[in-house]
């Protein structure tokens, strides 16, 4: 690591704990330190020290069109200059709404919030009070954010540094959290016919990016469908990664599922802080002021986020998404083959513009086989990537994502980078 990125470090540490804002950005799980990013443009990301990336992580996702992009760089930088925050509405928040409701098939009203995990929080709450219940059923392994009753067996960053239970939550609050593990069915019937008549709603990821990648089993999202309309509990698709990425529907478009709330985040906002909450009209108006559940925030509707994702939906309403996904594909593929030519054990499940190397010798359709993942051989490999140019996200427990912007000389450089790796 060079000497800016490091004194960075060194003095974050006294100021932030950790020396970082989000904790998987520590590096701890990959045995290194972070780098502290100057600039980024297209798929490259420029360190303090003067080194270039090609980057994977895309800000965990949002940057499907690449950083600095013209458009939405511009949109930005016109809306600036109207004044940062108004605290009341703004024309764009209408508009952003309006292109949300239509690219997502379920959806007949939205709300803005201003993260995801405010997103998840919110939708939680109204499916509680639409339905008079207090428990929700989660699965072992997704990732909601870090609001209280989300972070039983949680993913992401908590899965990375192994934090046991939920210290600082009291156990109350997650006492009606359910657990299931993910891709099983029977498990969650089992659960609803003990618990059916006081469980509120399923919260999931449609498909799980914070173990990883893993992949619904066919009929797991169909079957969640017909449970908890059987049982008049709500389904919560958590789309703040899937949305606008698996296709430009969503992953509700994809597998043809209709969930009755949605959350986002991430592409929305084109970069910016935002995330969104929205479903079917008889349940979005309980939401105050129109109903009785409570939802609020001083910098919701912010006019930067609502200018940044309105223009980045604006072009990815016209981008070749099935194009994307094949090159992602053809790019795994080739990565996959390299490794399996070193004798390492690899899984690298692919869906749209995500990939995941999974050092195991069986498929991933779980947390507990995510878990049973060879974790030394991705920290070898995330390092050598990472001194070759290629930054990853450190943790196996990330999707790795690709952007419109990719070329094919930056996979080439990825795969050569990959074929100098030594196990």
């Amino acid at each position: 690591m060079d000497d800016t990125s490091r004194q960075l470090f060194e003095k974050a540490c006294g100021l932030i704990p950790g020396g970082v804002n989000s904790p998987v950005r520590a590096c701890h799980n990959v045995d290194s330190l972070p780098l502290f990013i100057a600039e980024a443009h297209g798929c490259h990301l420029t360190d303090v020290d003067g080194r270039e990336y090609i980057d994977f992580v895309l800000s965990w996702g949002p940057m499907i069109l690449g950083h600095d992009d013209a458009d939405v760089t511009a949109a930005v930088r016109t809306a600036a200059g109207r004044g940062t925050s108004y605290g009341a509405p703004c024309p764009d928040e209408v508009a952003l709404a309006e292109a949300v409701v239509a690219a997502m098939p379920s959806l007949e009203m939205v709300r803005m919030v201003n993260s995801g995990t405010e997103a998840t929080m919110s939708a939680l709450r109204l499916a509680r009070g639409v339905t008079g219940r207090n428990r929700v059923l989660k699965f072992v392994g997704c990732y909601h954010g870090h609001a209280d009753p989300f972070l039983a067996a949680a993913g992401s960053g908590v899965a990375t540094f192994a934090i046991p239970g939920t210290p600082g939550v009291p156990e109350a609050v997650v006492a009606d959290t359910l657990l299931a593990p993910y891709n099983d069915l029977e498990a969650v019937k089992e659960c609803f016919v003990r618990h059916g008549d006081s469980i509120a709603a399923v919260i999931v990821e449609p498909v799980a990016a914070n173990m990883g990648l893993v992949l619904p089993v066919p009929g797991f999202l169909e079957g969640l469908r017909d449970i908890t309309r059987q049982y008049d509990s709500l389904l919560i698709f958590d789309e703040v990664i899937t949305g606008f990425r698996v296709a430009f529907g969503g992953a509700q478009a994809r597998f043809g599922v209709d969930p009755d709330l949605t959350t986002f985040g991430k592409i929305i906002g084109g970069g910016l802080p935002v995330g969104a909450f929205g479903g079917k009209r008889r349940y979005m108006e309980q939401v105050a002021p129109r109903g009785a559940v409570y939802q609020a925030g001083t910098l919701s509707g912010n006019p930067l986020a609502m200018a940044a994702g309105l223009a980045t939906l604006s072009k990815l309403a016209c981008q070749n998404y099935a194009a994307l996904e094949e090159r992602t594909r053809s790019f795994a593929e080739s990565l996959r083959d390299i490794l399996h030519e070193k004798g390492v054990p690899v899984q690298m499940p692919t869906l749209a513009s995500m990939f995941c190397p999974y050092f195991s010798q069986e498929p991933v359709t779980d947390f507990a086989g995510a878990k049973a993942c060879d974790h030394a051989l991705f920290t070898a490999f995330y390092k050598q990537m990472r001194e070759q140019g290629i930054y990853l996200a450190p943790s196996g427990y990330e999707t790795g994502m690709v952007s419109f912007v990719h070329s094919d000389d930056d996979f080439c450089q990825a795969l050569e980078a990959a074929r100098k790796v030594r196990f």
